[in-house]
């Protein structure tokens, strides 16, 4: 019997955590227009989830701001600018490329083009200290010496 309670604290609990939106606008086509602004949005907490999928506090409170506005008859594009305004690119899933982000968009470029050039650079250095003339030891001058004898004798 305690297994039983066990399990379903373990496996019920869980369910219930999860935080559920009560207040969802009326109308259908402006609560789907609100929940792609919200996949378009990060959370300022979690900030690898949208506000859409978060249960953080910051999260819900952005969500019902984006129904206000979308309830207030704002666009897409009005809403995302005025998160933007408030909360700068940070907000944004997908922070457009301008003079601020180019590195964030750069840096992957600039690291993978690093790694090819410290690679190459190795592989110089390693292929230069093996060819590198190396005094011949007294048998293999010996050796040498009459191979090309030989040769000259051909």
């Amino acid at each position: 019997m305690k297994w039983l309670a066990f399990l379903m604290v373990l496996f019920v609990t869980p369910a219930f955590a999860a935080g559920v939106d009560e207040a969802v606008l009326p109308d259908a086509a402006q609560e789907d227009a609100a929940r792609d602004i919200m996949k378009d949005l990060r959370c300022l907490v979690c900030q690898n989830q949208s506000i859409e999928e978060s249960d953080a506090d910051m999260a819900a409170d952005l969500r019902i701001v984006v129904r206000e506005r979308v309830a207030a008859g704002d666009d897409h594009q009005d809403v995302m600018d005025y998160m933007v305004a408030r909360y700068g690119d940070w907000i944004l899933m997908r922070p457009p490329v301008n003079e601020r982000t180019w590195l964030l968009w750069g840096m992957p470029v600039l690291l993978v083009l690093l790694g090819l050039l410290a690679a190459g650079l190795l592989m110089r250095r390693h292929l230069t200290e093996r060819t590198a003339d190396a005094p011949l030891s007294a048998d293999e001058q010996a050796a040498l010496d009459t191979l090309l004898a030989e040769d000259k004798d051909q």
